[in-house]
């Protein structure tokens, strides 16, 4: 009796249902997965079935550490200078790069100028396939963007086989895949872009690129949330996982490592999309800060970190009497949330009367700022459009503040003063810190507060 109750458990065990899709498993079938909510995506999948392997003839003999060749691993520039930026160099030969954006962000214009340049640079071949469009269609963007080179090939692929023959008939030194949902193996079941289809194709891809030393770019879709697309697998095969972000309405795109197994991950690379192509940008503060000759209040200037590099951007404000008992609060750039507190740190902590206005808080350029350290630039531009004065047009801040009013040390004080300093600026309110501001440039005024009304009273007079 104890033997069939076992030998029940264990087939009950082993056998279920997966998700084609997203993976998901149950115990008996369903129409529709519980997890994506997918419509007949689920199958029955066998019992495990413990396996071994046999060791097998070493075909290369282990070395040791001090005797492998590091050079050929050296980084290989790329000709763009904010990837090279963000990979920490440029393309390391047998890597896999999976970058990933949202539809119409730039992935395929940026990864295409990468291709001709790298061709044109002589560092090799290099083979671009689009299982997204035809060949004319990515000849007409390489046109205007001019990215028409000699040693660039063009191959219109949905199968995993064929491309991969491409792979060995011209042996390239650079492979583009574009992307990697669109390719299939006539071998696995489900269609592209499945769980089962991702899993095979990049690791079809990757086992190529090793074995023949070739770099490899993968464009990734990504879904509603904003993750990447298929299983999470996907990442953790590849050496590096890059972000392409960017607001429709603006054209600046910054480009994040999430994840470098050959560089830092705290880089971002700026980039300009046009028409005529995408370009980069090496000093992308101008663009967030406005060009007025007077000063106006209700703005102010701060220095952001994004990654290691540090950036200014210019926050606005505007108050407004509100004819609403519930005043409106609206912001663009900033999150609202903590626009709101700061909205009550101001009303509680330092006297500025809030509560029957409507506020509109942004930022300038289409930046986004999620950094605490704009703290302190949010409550002065507010209080300056509270009081209808302006605030020095050569001056910044910065500063976490905090839900007592008071204000706190951020990392990179003595950076974002020096990026102040070379762009013109000559006064900088920052918080208080143990180890002080560090080395202050000539001619540059700094002063520590250590509450948000120390801040308001040395440039704020009460109306």
């Amino acid at each position: 009796m104890a033997s069939k109750t076992s030998a029940r458990q264990s087939s009950r065990g082993a056998a279920g249902y997966r998700c084609a899709e997203c993976g998901w498993t149950t115990v008996k079938w369903v129409g529709r997965c519980g997890e994506c909510q997918a419509w007949g995506t689920v199958d029955e999948i066998g019992g495990a079935v413990a396996r071994t392997t046999a060791a097998s003839s070493v075909r290369e003999p282990a070395r040791l550490i001090a005797e492998v060749d590091a050079s050929e691993a050296a980084f290989l520039p790329t000709g763009v200078s904010e990837l090279d930026r963000v990979l920490g160099g440029g393309l390391v030969p047998g890597a896999v790069i999976l970058l990933a954006g949202e539809p119409g962000v730039g992935k395929s214009t940026l990864l295409l100028d990468v291709a001709a340049k790298f061709a044109t640079g002589g560092t090799g071949g290099v083979l671009y396939v689009t299982g997204e469009e035809s060949a004319a269609q990515v000849k007409l963007r390489a046109e205007r963007i001019g990215a028409v080179a000699s040693g660039l090939y063009l191959s219109a692929e949905t199968d995993l086989g064929q491309a991969l023959g491409q792979v060995e008939k011209l042996e390239p030194r650079l492979l583009v895949v574009d992307s990697v949902q669109t390719l299939s193996s006539a071998e696995v079941e489900g269609s592209a872009g499945g769980v089962s289809q991702v899993r095979e194709v990049a690791a079809s891809i990757i086992a190529a690129a090793k074995r023949r030393n070739m770099t490899t770019l993968l464009v990734g879709h990504v879904t509603k949330e904003g993750s990447i697309a298929g299983p999470r697998l996907l990442e953790h095969l590849v050496d590096v996982v890059c972000q392409f972000e960017g607001e429709r309405h603006s054209r600046l795109r910054l480009l994040r490592a999430v994840k470098n197994r050959y560089g830092p991950t705290d880089e971002v690379g700026c980039f300009d999309l046009a028409e005529e192509g995408i370009s980069s940008v090496t000093d992308p503060s101008g663009l967030f800060v406005s060009r007025t000759r007077e000063p106006v209040s209700g703005t102010c200037i701060t220095v952001t970190l994004e990654g290691r590099r540090p950036l200014l951007a210019e926050v606005q404000s505007l108050l407004a009497e509100s004819t609403n008992s519930q005043p409106r609060r609206a912001t663009s750039g900033l999150d609202s949330s903590r626009v709101a507190m700061l909205l009550a740190v101001l009303q509680q902590r330092a006297g500025c009367i809030l509560h029957k206005d409507d506020s509109y808080v942004a930022t300038v350029g289409g930046v986004r700022l999620s950094e605490p350290a704009t703290d302190l630039a949010v409550a002065l531009a507010v209080a300056s459009a509270k009081t209808r004065q302006a605030l020095p047009q050569r001056l910044i801040a910065f500063g976490e503040v905090g839900l007592a009013g008071e204000v706190r040390p951020v990392p990179g004080i003595n950076r974002r003063i020096q990026e102040a300093h070379r762009l013109g600026f000559t006064h900088a309110i920052v918080p208080a810190s143990p180890t002080g501001p560090g080395e202050i440039p000539p001619g540059f005024s700094v002063r520590e507060v250590g509450h948000v009304a120390e801040a308001l009273g040395l440039l704020i007079t009460p109306s």
